[in-house]
């Protein structure tokens, strides 16, 4: 009975994956010109990958932006395409080391104007990740100052991808799941409890302190260093910097005009 319940199950995983894929597919609009120039004047990590990355790039983010349905909240009364591109650019960067990963679970993107209240715990908030909802919530005046300071290691859009990633590699119903190594995994997470430790005691030079509420918190904080800092970080914790390059499969450091990010 547990083989015919499994197989059953699969079978309806496979069906409903198809039919997604199919709907996807129908909705893809390739990315114009001045979208591509946005990516270059706005997004340096697409300015720095090479042509055979940039166009699969370019692949993924039209794929993710058809995936997902954004939906403005609080006073913002529309959605732009170009909010569209950057958070779904920002999305695949986190994710770029894992072909076929686009966060599926998450398929509403909700966006403040600036900070929103949560009924949910009484609190102000810039962004969250609701695994329950599947709704990553995202302030778009703290993604566009997290932009503008692109070599802060604060950005919002990396902070709250690195959390739907963290969930998703835990999520099971939609074939995406899995997909971080675990021996990749045990290495990186002992080189961050370290880190983490260091942090407890205030003596960490590179993470803020909300990186030592907890494991997720610090994933989350770390890849905000991790790319947009990634000689401080690399310099400052080389163990660390590393396990995250074979975690992520990506290594920022490496990018170049005639470079891949991917390893």
């Amino acid at each position: 009975m547990l083989f015919l319940h499994n197989l059953f199950f699969s079978l309806g995983e496979l069906i409903y994956s198809s039919f997604l894929t199919l709907k996807v597919r129908s909705k893809i609009q390739k990315l114009s010109k001045g979208d591509t120039n946005i990516l270059e004047n706005l997004f340096p990590y697409y300015k720095n990958l090479n042509q055979e990355h940039r166009k699969d790039f370019v692949s993924r983010l039209e794929w993710f932006i058809a995936e997902k349905e954004f939906v403005p909240r609080g006073d913002l009364k529309t959605v732009t395409p170009e909010m569209k591109l950057l958070i779904s650019a920002t999305a695949i960067m986190v994710t770029f080391g894992f072909k076929g990963v686009f966060l599926r679970h998450f398929r509403k993107i909700l966006i403040y104007p600036n900070s929103y209240y949560s009924s949910i715990n009484q609190q102000y908030h810039y962004g969250e990740v609701n695994p329950k909802l599947g709704m990553i919530v995202l302030s778009w005046e703290k993604f566009v100052e997290g932009f503008m300071h692109s070599q802060s290691g604060v950005n919002l859009g990396i902070h709250e991808m690195a959390h739907a990633m963290k969930l998703e590699n835990q999520i099971h119903y939609n074939r995406e799941s899995n997909f971080f190594n675990p021996h990749r995994w045990e290495v990186y997470a002992k080189e961050a409890k370290q880190e983490q430790n260091k942090i407890l005691k205030g003596e960490s030079d590179i993470f803020r302190a909300s990186a030592g509420k907890n494991m997720h918190e610090f994933f989350a904080v770390a890849l905000e260093v991790f790319f947009e800092k990634p000689l401080e970080f690399s310099t400052y914790n080389p163990k660390l910097y590393k396990s995250l390059v074979y975690l992520l499969k990506q290594d920022p450091l490496a990018l170049s005009g005639n470079g891949s990010s991917a390893v």
